[in-house]
């Protein structure tokens, strides 16, 4: 189980990233100026990048608990 703080990995086009679980989104949400669908039995996860900086949202089938 996904927890706020976790570090993560996630590939995006240009390859791997990695960062921080920032927030969980267990209902309906706007990200970015589209609505994301979420709930109980499938959050999102807003990480932060730590290459970047930059936020994203991903589901957790997206997303590999790293160590931090």
């Amino acid at each position: 189980m996904l927890k706020k703080g976790d570090h993560v990995s996630w590939r995006f086009q240009n390859g791997e990233t990695y960062g921080i679980i920032t927030q969980i989104h267990t209902k309906d949400f706007v990200f970015m100026n589209r609505r994301r669908r979420a709930s109980e039995e499938e959050p999102q996860y807003e990480v932060t990048s730590e290459k970047t900086g930059k936020k994203a949202v991903h589901k957790a089938k997206a997303l590999k608990k790293t160590q931090g």
